[in-house]
């Protein structure tokens, strides 16, 4: 009998893999590495929840290694959006089910944590948002919706989209890709298994393979938490790229709630060196941002010679303190 607790087999991560150029491929779709059913896992329902739990614990553990292997298209990846945003494009990742909900959660997670517009990233999901809460039966599967969507959103040249599927084999994905490379935007996309028709269809292919899910097929569990892992080097790298932290510091944030305002004190009297009565007061003057109230601190300006300083060193705060 298989011992259900015994450590799990190395699965290899590749970057990019050949695939037809039409974006089909000979493997049936009950072969993909994502749909396998793995005899470890095949006696869960008679398992104690301890011991389901410790295996699905043990099988997760196995997923930053398979990340780990294809860092180095992770990272061309993010330099090539990082350079289409630092001229002015936006980031915009598209996917259906679980793919397109971890999609629309990391776009929408920039605004709080990196001060971002809205517009800047965005998530797409088949189906539209009542995706987000419900299955949409067949969203997935079709194509002119996915290419429907890029184009009500005008993508350009200087846009990145970013294509999220665990099966590489979406439709609705394969479509939007297909119509942002038509507009001149650049193409990625993120899959679990290898050679997958989405890395045939975009410039830059990241393949993240982690093998049988502990449930067969349950996407949502290794290659739900891989896409997480890429996604939030996607987001947070370019950031970071792009000048919207400072240090380890989401300096772009501002004080919108009790939590943030205290958090944004915090930040101002430790880059400043200054007590939290005096940072307090620079933030509240600078209506929240935290950035500003350092510059204001450092420079001794009000709020208004602060931005305008922020602004004439391309609101990198780095450079402005240095200035």
């Amino acid at each position: 009998m298989i011992d259900p607790l015994s450590e799990p087999s190395t699965v290899s991560s590749t970057g990019a893999s050949a695939a037809p150029a039409d974006g089909q491929t000979s493997v049936p779709s009950g072969e993909l590495a994502t749909e396998q059913s793995d005899p470890r896992y095949s006696q869960i329902d008679r398992l104690p929840t301890e011991q389901i739990a410790r295996l699905m614990n043990q099988a997760d553990a196995a997923v930053p290694a398979a990340v780990a292997v294809v860092i180095p298209a992770i990272s061309a990846a993010i330099d090539a959006i990082s350079a289409r945003m630092g001229s002015g494009g936006r980031l915009l990742y598209v996917g259906a089910g679980t793919s397109g909900r971890l999609a629309v959660l990391d776009a929408s997670e920039c605004p709080p944590t990196f001060g971002t517009d809205p517009e800047l990233v965005q998530g797409v999901i088949a189906g539209g948002p009542d995706a987000l809460t419900r299955s949409v039966e067949g969203a997935e599967d079709d194509a002119e919706a996915g290419a429907a969507d890029l184009a009500r959103l005008e993508v350009g040249p200087l846009d990145s989209v970013v294509g999220v599927s665990a099966s590489g084999r979406a439709p609705f994905v394969l479509g939007a890709l297909a119509e942002a490379r038509r507009r001149g935007a650049l193409t990625v996309g993120l899959s679990c298994n290898d050679g997958a028709p989405l890395s045939a269809a975009a410039e830059h292919a990241i393949e993240v393979v982690v093998g049988p899910e502990v449930v067969a097929g349950s996407t949502r569990l290794k290659a739900g938490t891989a896409q997480k892992l890429v996604l939030n080097m996607i987001s947070t790298i370019a950031m970071v790229r792009l000048g919207r932290t400072y240090g380890n510091r989401m300096i772009e944030m501002s004080a919108m709630n009790s939590k943030l305002a205290d958090r944004a004190v915090r930040m101002v009297s430790d880059i400043t060196g200054t007590d939290r009565e005096t940072a307090a007061r620079a933030v509240d003057e600078a209506g929240g941002q935290a950035k500003t109230a350092v510059v204001m601190i450092r420079h001794g300006l009000d709020a208004e010679g602060a931005r305008a300083l922020l602004e004439s060193h391309g609101e990198r705060l780095s450079d402005a303190l240095s200035g």
